[in-house]
Order: structure tokens, then sequence, then C-alpha cells
């Protein structure tokens, strides 16, 4: 059964997405999980747009556990949220599930590293940052 992660948004599954075995290509999963947590990320006010945001925010770890399968055109709730924020870097878990049968489909979790623009360096995540991921997720206040 899949856990509370604090948002979530609906995928469909193109034919393009799949494989040659007609289900989701593996690192697709990969991709939906990105972009939910991007719209996550701007939902709660991150401006996650590399020009114009404070920062960059590089993904330099992820696992993923695969224990189902969806195909084409199947409805894939993706949720996603913080679990742990460090001083430059932050970690988010992400679950994918069928829509309509809530089914696991994979679970896992990246690593985001917040980067200076210039120097290409870590960089501790702006307050902004940090106030926004709080005043949504208040229990990473302890983390």
């Amino acid at each position: 059964m899949p856990s509370e992660l604090p948002f979530s948004s609906t995928v469909v599954v193109r034919y393009s997405d799949t494989d040659a075995q007609g289900h989701l290509y593996f690192a697709n999963y990969l991709v939906y999980a990105d972009e939910v947590t991007t719209e996550y990320m701007e939902d709660i006010g991150l401006d996650a747009d590399p020009v114009t945001g404070p920062c960059f925010v590089f993904t330099v770890n992820l696992t993923c556990d695969y224990s189902g399968e969806c195909g084409y055109r199947d409805s894939v709730r993706v949720s996603t949220g913080y679990v742990a924020l460090g001083k430059s870097s932050a970690t988010v878990r992400f679950e994918l599930s069928k829509h309509d049968t809530g089914e696991l489909l994979a679970a896992g979790s990246f690593t985001q590293v917040y980067v200076d623009k210039e120097t290409r360096k870590s960089c501790p995540i702006p307050d902004a940052y940090r106030s926004a991921i709080l005043a949504r997720q208040p229990e990473l206040a302890a983390s």
C-alpha cells in the first residue's frame, strides 16, 4: 500500500513511453517521478527554472524498486515529497501506483543537491526554498 506523500499528480502512459514488451520503460518511471517532483516544487513556490531560479538543483543519487507494471494508456498516480533536508541537499521520496487500483508499481528516492550557478559547487539550500518546503512539510524541521 502506498504511503502518504504530500503531493501527487496523474500521468497517462503514452505509447512512446513503453518498451518492446508493451509496458512502461523502466527509465520512464524516473522521468515521471522527476516531472511530478518539479510540479510539487512549483506548487510550493520554488522557482525550479534553471534560468530564473536562485541556484541549480542537481540530482546526484537515486534508487528505485519496481514492483508492478503498467502499459499504454494506463493512468499512473505519481506521489512525491521531501523526506529529509540537509544543509545543501534534500532527499525526495516518490511512489508510482495504478490510479484505478492503487497497486504500487515503483518506489524510490533521489537526492537533490543545491548548486551555485557560477561556481557549480554545492551551496546552502536557499532560505526561501527551505521555508517553502517546511511550510508544506513542517515535520522536516527536525531533520
